[in-house]
């Protein structure tokens, strides 16, 4: 029997009112691009972080090259070669450091008392040489802070090469990223599994995985379920082991009445990232902004919900003009918001579920003298973790504590609590499972249902054809075409995106 460059047997870790892993296992050798899948709260995030040193209380093995390891902390994964890129990109890197001296950080931390001085042109050299392997167009001197998304994400990957990387977990990596971006990830990619670097790829979009993974390994409630050959599977075997059932339609049908208008927007602006933006919602509607990353789409969002710079333009709700000069203004207006960055803009996170889904509309919880109505409180948060089947032990876990799609679900329920006139979302299926994401897209159709105006912006444009009634493409800030969405397909959103035009 071979021996398998990597394995993990048997691996069991408990948190408080839940056993995240259940005698999960995985395997891989050296130089595969495998790929770890599952629905949100399956164990895969939880297995990875076991293997990268980040917890420690787990029972069961680990074995590298045949032989049984140690891993109890970061350090340790770090000696036996183990990297991981999570999906919070900001939070691991410093952005008020250079470049070079985030990606030589590991070195920077090792040589702490060996020597008195930093030598700032051998790290500036160093971290180069990595950029200039990996084809990275940054400079090593530049700040982090003025770095998009998409490089950052290549910097910490440069960073984990700097040191000695056997094997690399890439945790949701095109999460954010456009479809340019992502081709360059993948000949990163490809470019380490030729330098024998085994590649954990974590990713909920499953169609990327035929493109680039070589073996698949599918988890279901902290339990390993199967592992194949990327090529003897299809996605729907995919998405039947990953639900433990068969996927109907992904995107649900209800009848819904559209109305009058309630939201016009007209000529929107925002300094140079928003230009002259007009478009209308209907009571009973979803629209969709349609575009691809760095289109405008987030900025639009922000300025209708008060959260930019310097706003120009008129916004009219139910015939009104309203001007939201704040987030807290424009909730008290009417309107509610579903941001992209849940973790950094959506949720509390060191706060438990119950705390978040009432932060939004704290009123509704105040008796005299502004004191919370706890039993009411509570009350109100059981009912929409039920209707929302947020998968939580208790309403008092704390929100970090659960998966990014329960999160989510969580950020869309505190919106759901206030009654709001216009609901906006952006990107809210980012890192979600296909299970999540129909409960969400029901969630959203439901919204339409009771009269609501319902603004949906997205760069997966299968979501856009799918949900929406009409859409208006962003391209560079702009509104380039409006359309029925029932009457285009993905590759017209795909033209107008990228910046076509009517003949």
């Amino acid at each position: 029997m071979m021996t398998m460059a990597l394995e993990m047997k048997d691996i069991t870790i408990d948190f408080p009112g839940v056993r995240a892993l259940d005698q999960a296992s995985f395997q891989m050798d050296a130089g595969d691009v495998h790929a770890l899948i599952g629905a949100n709260g399956a164990g895969k995030s939880t297995l990875m972080k076991v293997l990268s040193g980040a917890y420690t209380h787990y029972t069961g093995t680990i074995l590298i090259d045949g032989k049984e390891v140690s891993i109890r902390s970061p350090k340790d994964a770090k000696d036996y070669g183990i990297q991981i890129v999570y999906q919070e990109v900001d939070t691991a890197l410093i952005p008020y450091l250079t470049v070079g001296e985030n990606i030589m950080l590991n070195h920077l931390v090792s040589d702490m008392g060996k020597k008195q001085w930093v030598n700032y042109q051998e790290i500036h050299h160093n971290a180069s040489k990595v950029l200039e392997e990996l084809q990275i167009s940054v400079s090593s001197r530049q700040l982090v802070s003025s770095l998009t998304l998409a490089e950052k994400q290549m910097v910490l990957i440069a960073r984990a090469i700097s040191s000695k990387c056997r094997f690399l977990i890439l945790d949701e990596p095109t999460a954010p990223l456009s479809k340019s971006e992502t081709d360059q990830l993948f000949r990163i990619v490809r470019q380490l599994q030729a330098d024998h670097v085994g590649i954990i790829f974590i990713s909920h979009r499953l169609q990327e995985l035929f493109e680039i993974c070589d073996n698949i390994t599918v988890m279901r409630n902290g339990r390993f379920i199967s592992e194949e050959s990327i090529k003897s599977v299809t996605v729907n075997d995919i998405v039947e082991k990953m639900l433990g059932k068969k996927m109907d339609e992904q995107f649900p049908r209800m009848e819904k009445t559209i109305g009058e208008p309630v939201f016009e927007v007209a000529y929107l602006k925002d300094t140079d990232k928003v230009n002259d933006v007009s478009f209308t919602v209907h009571s009973g509607e979803v629209i969709g902004l349609a575009g691809l990353v760095g289109a405008g789409k987030t900025e639009i969002c922000k300025a209708l919900f008060g959260a930019a710079e310097k706003v120009e333009g008129s916004i009219k709700l139910n015939g009104k003009i309203i001007r939201p000069k704040t987030p807290n203004h424009a909730v008290r207006q009417g309107l509610a918001f579903v941001p992209e960055e849940r973790r950094k803009e959506g949720i509390l996170v060191e706060e438990d579920v119950k705390t978040n889904i009432t932060s939004a509309n704290l009123n509704q919880f105040t008796r005299y003298f502004s004191f919370l109505n706890f039993s009411k409180e509570k009350k109100v948060a059981a009912q929409m973790v039920d209707q929302l089947d947020v998968k939580t032990p208790t309403i008092e876990t704390k929100l970090q504590n659960l998966s990014g799609g329960n999160q989510q679900k969580v950020a869309i329920g505190k919106w759901l609590v206030t009654d709001a006139d216009v609901y906006i979302f952006d990107e809210p299926t980012k890192g979600v499972d296909v299970g999540s994401k129909k409960d969400i897209f029901t969630l959203i159709l439901e919204l339409a249902k009771r009269g609501k105006a319902v603004i949906y912006a997205s760069g997966e444009l299968s979501e856009i054809i799918g949900i929406t009634d009409r859409a208006y493409v962003i391209f560079d800030g702009q509104v380039v075409k409006e359309v029925k969405t029932k009457e285009v397909t993905e590759e017209d959103l795909l033209y107008y995106s990228t910046g076509g035009r009517d003949e």
